[in-house]
């Protein structure tokens, strides 16, 4: 039943375009343009060459201001680069139809998996100038309002801290100021109290002899005396000078007193020169025991000494500061910082932190941009790997005929066409269970062929898609997070000190001059008013805009876009290639006719696996669950129906079911036909039909 290729009976009639595009072409073009373009090998080589080399130069200076002029390369390269992709572009299209099928093969591929790699690189490169930008920007913005907001705090406490320590520092201040007053107040006290400290010190007014007598007592010695008296106390010490001054005043008069009488004897004696007679006249003159009446004022004086009790401890206390005046006055205010790390490890201020926290942010940032400059670097040189799939593409489809061969081609209704007139077993219109297994061109839905290649390519889309939300609603989020932070975190801090402190020192003695002088420095008043907000420390986050949205978008759009259109794009890389190959695509039809035919002939042995499993899942029970929703949801009842078990359509009024008890098998009408009315499940195998069949695995595959 092999199909072989139709020769025309009259040698002068016309052939039928095998192709679309040939027919397009003769249509639209003149006979002159149509011998050149289905002219055979060796035909019009010059005129092939000129107009070859002119297409491939003008398509290389193209591909090189779309892919390698972007590129962050030197000129030089670049140059290099342009001259090289045109010396093949012109050496390549005037030479090699190979050259050139693969040129144009480049259409289809960049629409399919090499292109979406390429528009995949924007895609990314749009995601982070819009959103990652912004939520890069809005997070610098909080981390400086942290900073910010710290260096205020630490300021207003500074600030709090330098207030309430104004006046200490303005008394400690006043008494350095007045230091040399000081030392003069306490010059003048030093000099007042040498008079008292000379008078309590002084040794005159009795002699020594005086003290080792009234010290000495009966039957003891002076040196005794004089040791004991030096471990007296001040008030001792000068209560005893007081008692040797009186005695001494007491013995002084009883020698004046003696002295006057011997004066008056000889003066008595000198104006009475009669003999015996002078000295019994100046006999009272003698009479020198008068003079010890004194020693009445020494019992006086020693019972009634006119020293206070407390005299010398005074005297030591009045001592002991006026010689610590003396010292030189001095003041020093020391002051130490001493600062706690907030992290374990770590002893640095919130300003170096939030510097460090930048130059991080920066260096992860120039990190991104290097490694997107490498990624726009690569993809720009996917050029290469679709310029390798096309010419893979193209070896495939010279190479295996069973190779993308699943399109119903014209050539291909062609030759049902003319089998129909001659009588002969026709392949169109293709049964339900044929049309999944190969295309339509001009059909404008995608297939079955094509359906699941597509479905895998949008999966492998939507993690880009998923990331674009993802990062959209997180700087959304984020946005008014750092909006409403803004509106409610205004904080106005007011900080109000004052005070009053005044001591008054009367009178004008020196005690008093000195009190003013230190304890006046005292006398201080202050009063300040501290107003500050935290506005400029509150984040500034800014909305992405509806531009930046739709700009970011875009190229994720449009990558879903090529997943979509990548079915009708994968069309045209057979139709390219048989525009090149023509010859080649009219084996390949032939082939899939004749395969078709001879899987029509077995179709039935060749299903009957897949129908007996199908039949055998319909009739096991179905859960509880199921027949609920069944009952009791009419909307899933087109999802829980059962399903023909050839071609998986949904079950209809006008389905047939198999009357064997335990087969139950479901057709629809037109498979029940195509099974020639014999059910599959319940006909033993040998009395199905005993036609070949080949092995499915033979089978043409859609190409990706």
């Amino acid at each position: 039943m092999a199909i072989r290729p139709h020769q025309n009976g009259a040698k002068g009639q016309r052939k039928l375009p095998h192709t679309t595009v040939q027919g397009f072409l003769n249509w639209g073009l003149p006979r002159s343009c149509n011998q050149f373009l289905w002219r055979q090998p060796g035909e019009f080589p010059i005129s092939a060459f000129l107009l070859g080399a002119g297409t491939g130069g003008l398509l290389a200076i193209g591909l090189f201001q779309l892919l390698v002029n972007p590129m962050n390369i030197y000129e030089d390269q670049k140059m290099v680069t342009l001259y090289s992709l045109v010396g093949l572009g012109v050496v390549g299209w005037g030479t090699s139809p190979h050259i050139r099928c693969a040129s144009l093969l480049l259409i289809p591929k960049m629409l399919g998996k090499e292109g979406r790699l390429f528009v995949l690189g924007y895609a990314l490169a749009a995601i982070y100038e819009g959103p990652v930008a912004n939520l890069r920007h809005n997070l610098n913005e909080v981390i400086a309002s942290l900073g910010c907001t710290v260096e205020l705090q630490i300021n207003s406490t500074r600030t709090a801290w330098r207030v309430s320590t104004a006046p200490l520092r303005a008394v400690l201040k006043d008494l350095l100021s007045s230091k040399e007053s000081l030392k003069a107040e306490t010059q003048n006290i030093t000099n007042s109290f040498e008079e008292l400290d000379a008078q309590v010190n002084s040794e005159s007014g009795f002699s020594p002899k005086d003290a080792e007598g009234s010290e000495t007592a009966p039957g003891e010695e002076a040196p005794a005396a004089s040791a004991f008296r030096h471990h007296l106390s001040t008030q001792k010490m000068y209560e005893l000078k007081t008692k040797l001054r009186c005695s001494h005043v007491v013995n002084e008069a009883m020698f004046s007193c003696r002295r006057w009488f011997d004066q008056k004897h000889g003066v008595c004696m000198q104006r009475i020169w009669v003999p015996l007679l002078n000295h019994l006249l100046c006999l009272p003159m003698k009479f020198k025991f008068f003079c010890s009446i004194a020693k009445v004022m020494e019992v006086w004086c020693r019972s009634r000494i006119p020293v206070e009790g407390n005299f010398g401890q005074t005297y030591d206390s009045l001592n002991q500061s006026i010689h610590g005046l003396e010292g030189e006055f001095s003041a020093t205010i020391n002051l130490k910082e001493e600062r706690r790390a907030g992290v374990l490890g770590l002893n640095t201020s919130w300003k170096h932190v939030s510097t460090e926290v930048r130059d991080y942010v920066r260096r992860q940032e120039a990190q991104l941009e290097r490694t997107l400059g490498l990624l726009h670097a690569l993809l720009s040189c996917t050029f290469l790997l679709v310029l390798h799939a096309c010419f893979s593409y193209m070896d495939s489809y010279n190479g295996d005929i069973r190779f993308d061969n699943i399109y119903i081609s014209t050539y291909f209704c062609q030759i049902d066409e003319r089998r129909k007139k001659l009588g002969k077993q026709t392949l169109l219109p293709l049964r339900k269970a044929e049309k999944k297994t190969v295309i339509f061109p001009w059909d404008p839905t995608i297939q079955a062929a094509e359906m699941r290649n597509v479905l895998r390519e949008l999966v492998e889309t939507l993690p880009v898609l998923l990331l674009l939300l993802l990062l959209c609603g997180l700087d959304w989020a984020l946005y008014s997070i750092f909006d409403t932070v803004r509106h409610h975190s205004f904080v106005q801090y007011s900080f109000r000190s004052s005070h009053k402190l005044e001591v008054k020192v009367g009178g004008d003695s020196m005690l008093a001059r000195l009190l003013r002088n230190t304890i006046g420095a005292l006398n201080t008043s202050s009063e300040m008013v501290v107003d500050s907000n935290n506005m400029p420390c509150l984040p500034q986050p800014v909305p992405l805009s509806t531009r930046a949205y739709l700009k970011a978008a875009l190229p994720s759009g449009l990558l879903t876009c090529l997943c979509l259109l990548q079915a009708f794009g994968y069309r045209l890389r057979r139709v390219i290639a048989a525009f090149y190959f023509p010859k080649r695509e009219k084996k390949r039809i032939l082939f899939l006719y004749n395969d078709l035919l001879r899987k029509r002939a077995a179709f039935t042995q060749l299903r009957r696996a897949t129908i007996v499993r199908r039949a055998r899942q319909q009739r096991a029970p179905r859960r509880h669950l199921v027949d609920i929703l069944h009952r009791r949801c009419p909307l899933l009842r087109p999802w829980l129906r059962r399903r023909c078990v050839v071609c998986q359509a949904p079950e209809t009024p006008e389905s047939y079911v198999c009357p064997t008890p335990n087969c139950e098998a479901v057709y629809c009408r037109s498979c029940w036909n195509d099974m020639r009315q014999r059910c599959p499940v319940c006909t033993p195998r040998e009395e199905l039909s005993s036609s070949a069949y080949s092995d499915s695995n033979d089978d043409a595959t859609y190409a990706e």
